[in-house]
């Protein structure tokens, strides 16, 4: 099967072909419709040695796709079957992966594959699609589960005053939630002004351009200093922009993957007494549904994050490219597309 292929740091992602998997007897084999390109990956291919990958590695962990073979003790899914998959492969029988939470299991894997036209994951981390949901949608089911946890980690309000710095993916899906979930205001800030209309179109009610005066930028569209502060980039020097933005006694979260150390004096943490968290991952049982439903359609819908459809033959090109700013968002990848 044709597949994109990572080799090695400072070499693109290369098109080849690969043997197509045979599920385990606790597996089943998808075909992929779709699957996003994430930050993540791009970080991964600049330092792969903390995700434990090497050359030869398949990535692509947010992807939906229909069954098209299962292994002997599979069971409730049936071949055809649309499903959205969950990236974190618990051992699926310690207490985290009891209580649906695969991402603080000990043995927990971060799977990749979905660059690929076929993959295999184990069934408990398949979550089949609602029938109004369509099949390429699902594989946006993971950066809203992703962005949904980072919500619920920060404890916001009905009537919070939300600033996210960041107008990547994450960050416009925490501005969805948001808003969705009753943020009276939800500013997002980033260095450019490219994604403005996309911000707006997922719930935002404002957009600001980073620079010198940003904390008085997002406290004047925000109507006051902000009650919390996502930091969704994941570069030095952002958590301590967002403790600064921040109102007395507020809520920073960290969500940017900073590799390599940041540098922030904790001093007016300190002072103004602000909570400060982090978040990562999210719950397979109580999130990953949630988000599924809110691809069914409502006022503001995270279709909107999509800018790209694409097949693997230029992946190598866009994928490069995104490690560069341009107007691209969420890439998807098919596949199989004509």
């Amino acid at each position: 099967m044709k597949a994109a292929i990572f080799d090695r740091v400072g070499s693109p992602l290369r098109i080849g072909i690969v043997p197509e998997p045979a599920p385990a007897p606790d597996e089943v084999l998808l075909r992929v419709a779709a699957c996003g390109i994430c930050g993540s990956d791009l970080h991964i291919t600049e330092d792969p040695v903390p995700f434990g990958i090497g050359g030869g590695f398949v990535l692509g962990h947010e992807f939906a796709g229909d069954i098209v073979a299962a292994g002997s003790e599979v069971t409730g899914l049936r071949i055809g079957d649309r499903v959205a998959v969950v990236p974190m492969r618990g051992c699926g029988h310690c207490e985290a992966c009891g209580r649906g939470d695969p991402g603080r299991c000990p043995e927990m894997v971060l799977i990749g594959g979905g660059y690929a036209q076929y993959v295999t994951v184990a069934a408990r981390q398949c979550h089949v699609l609602p029938h109004d949901v369509a099949l390429e949608d699902g594989a946006l089911a993971e950066p809203l589960s992703v962005a949904l946890h980072c919500v619920f980690r920060s404890g916001m309000k009905p009537g919070d005053r939300v600033a996210i710095l960041g107008a990547g993916p994450i960050g416009l899906l925490v501005a969805f939630w948001a808003r969705r979930m009753g943020a009276s205001r939800v500013v997002v800030a980033d260095l450019h002004d490219h994604q403005r209309e996309r911000a707006l179109a997922l719930g935002a009610t404002g957009f600001a351009l980073s620079g010198e005066r940003l904390a008085e930028n997002l406290a004047d569209l925000c109507g006051g200093a902000p009650d919390i502060v996502f930091e969704c980039v994941g570069k030095r020097g952002l958590i301590g922009a967002a403790v600064e933005a921040v109102r007395l006694q507020g809520t920073v979260v960290g969500v940017g993957l900073c590799i390599g150390g940041d540098q922030w004096d904790p001093f007016m943490a300190l002072m103004k007494e602000v909570n400060l968290l982090f978040s990562v991952f999210f719950h397979q049982r109580n999130e990953f549904g949630v988000a599924l439903d809110a691809l069914r359609g409502g006022p503001f819908k995270p279709q909107a994050l999509i800018t790209d459809r694409i097949d693997l033959s230029p992946v190598p090109q866009i994928f490069e490219s995104l490690r560069h700013r341009t107007t691209q968002c969420k890439v998807l990848i098919k596949p199989d597309l004509a």
